[in-house]
Formats: structure tokens, sequence, C-alpha cells
């Protein structure tokens, strides 16, 4: 039997100017990443809330971070000029390549290899080692909006907005797989722990699973939110995982059962006002999530109810 969930708000991270659309780890912590419409690049210390560090500026959205831990480089993605690498230590770029005048919504990477979706529906590859294009997939006219690698079987899963899931081998860069998936844009994708399992969601509100080990044919299809579901991530021992909506909630559902067990909202949590656009897991009982609201806000699961976190001033007295 499922235990019942309880959320604490622990703290709020404020300072973009704009709708903040991406969260990303740091390989160290207690730092993690943000970007949003202003164009600013931030750098959080979870430890301390109202410090913040600016790590670029430049003037279009950043709709994508991704970190890269061998390198230990930040990839941003500027909307409409290509991506940017840059040394978080030093705050300074290394490289940038300009892709295409598309958007770019998503960023992932697999040993040598970067992924960059974009809004012209192109899939490119870079060889990270020489900072080169090795390889564009080009499989749509519509926008490519979420990446995932899928490690076990070697293949790149990405959702695009012509509503439909596309594999691709990662030694040919072929289509594997391609099938019409929700009845509106795919806009986050996550492969479970084991990997046998991918999970999808749409603008159309519903979460998907798919069989990886049955071809992708389906297994589960749930309504899942009012509106658009805007990402969706597993926490780090795949019990769990959070979905962000433009619905303005956050919702905990159990991975094996896909079954809603918290909605954390503005009216019983204090939650977020607009939609939410991004998660970001920081352990198995902590995440971040944050959105149109430019709020960037920090959760506490349990399964035990526990009293407030006391204010600076109460832990003095």
């Amino acid at each position: 039997m499922q235990s019942k969930i309880f959320v604490e708000k622990l703290h709020s991270f404020t300072g973009h100017n704009d709708c903040v659309y991406t969260l990303e780890p740091c390989g160290i912590l207690p730092f993690f990443f943000s970007a949003a419409g202003d164009g600013q690049v931030v750098k959080w210390d979870l430890q301390n809330p109202d410090r913040s560090e600016l790590m670029a500026k430049v003037p279009n959205s950043i709709y994508a971070l991704h970190f890269l831990a061998e390198q230990n480089l930040l990839v941003a993605g500027q909307n409409y000029e290509g991506i940017h690498f840059l040394d978080w230590q030093s705050k300074k770029e290394i490289k940038s390549l300009k892709l295409s005048t598309a958007a770019i919504f998503d960023i992932k990477s697999h040993k040598e290899l970067l992924f960059i979706a974009g809004g012209d529906g192109l899939v490119t590859v870079v060889h990270l080692p020489s900072f080169t294009v090795v390889a564009s997939l080009n499989s749509s006219t519509k926008s490519a909006r979420a990446l995932v690698v899928n490690p076990n079987t070697n293949e790149l899963a990405v959702g695009y907005s012509d509503y439909s899931i596309r594999i691709f081998d990662l030694n040919t860069f072929a289509v594997k797989h391609e099938w019409i998936a929700h009845k509106n844009s795919v806009f986050t994708l996550a492969y479970t722990k084991d990997y046998t399992t991918l999970l999808s969601g749409s603008r159309d509100a519903h979460i998907k699973a798919w069989s990886v080990v049955d071809n992708y044919q389906l297994k589960e299809d749930v309504a899942a939110h009012l509106y658009a579901i805007n990402h969706l991530a597993l926490s780090p021992n795949g019990k769990y995982f959070a979905t962000a909506s433009m619905d303005k909630s956050v919702k905990i559902w159990d991975t094996h059962e896909l079954k809603l067990l918290k909605v954390v909202d503005k009216a019983r949590h204090a939650g977020h006002g607009t939609s939410v656009n991004k998660i970001l897991w920081l352990s198995n009982t902590e995440l971040l999530s944050t959105g149109d609201d430019r709020v960037i806000s920090k959760w506490r699961l349990s399964t035990l109810p526990h009293p407030p976190t006391p204010s600076p001033n109460e832990r003095g007295q």
C-alpha cells in the first residue's frame, strides 16, 4: 500500500526578470543553474537562497541548459543563435556554435555526443571533443521538443510538435520506430530507471507509458492535468516522478503504478500562480520547480507529517 505523501515548501529563489524555463544540476553541491526569458543564466546556492551569481547574459530567451559532468561545462541554448559552452567556474564562454535560426528546446548528451532539439524540427548532433556537427536528424518539419537517451538500447527518443515520438539508433542515426503518440505536441520524455518504459507528456495534458521491450507499444494512458504538461522528471531512485503543468500545478506520481500521490498548487501549498515549466529533483525527497511566475520553489516530500521549518529569526531564539 502506497504511503501518503506530505509536502513542505522550504525556500523560494527569486531574481529572474522573466519566465524561468529551465533548471539544471551542477556537478558541485549545493549549486544549481537556471535560465529564463531574460536571457540570464544564473547559479544558485541551495544553502543560501538569497545568494545568486550571474553566469551569462544573452539577448534572447534560453529554454534549455545541460551540464556536462566530464567536461565540467554548462551548455546553454540561446534561441535563434545556437549553443554556448560555458566554464561556469570562471564565468567564461569557451566555445559557441551557430546551429540555425530556430528556437532550442532541449539539450542532452551521451558519451562524446551532444544532441540539440530545435524549433525547425532538426536534432543536431555535435561531437564534443571537436565541437563539430556530425549529423542532423531531419524527420519532421515541426519542432523537436524533448530528448532522452536510452543507454541500454543505444537509442535516442525525440518528442515532436507533430504529435509523434521517434526513436533513433545512435550507431547509424536511422529511425528505428516512429508513431503518433499524442493528440498534440510531445513536450517531455523520460525513461524509467530500468529503461524498460518510456514516459511521455504532452500539450494534450496526458501522460503515456510505452513499453521499450515490446517495440514501444502503449502500456498506459492517463489524463494527468487540465492543461499542457511542460515537463516530467523522475526522482533519483526512480520510485516517483513529478510533472509540471500549464495548469499551475506540480503533481507527484508513483512511477510503477502511474498513480497520482500529491497535487502541489497555490491554494494548498503556496505553489506557483502561473504555468509551471520545469522540475529538478535534488534527492529522493527534495525537488525544485519553476515557471512563468519567475520564482524557483524548493519542496520537501515525506511520508510523515512534519512541523513547518522555522524561520531564521525563530532559529535564533
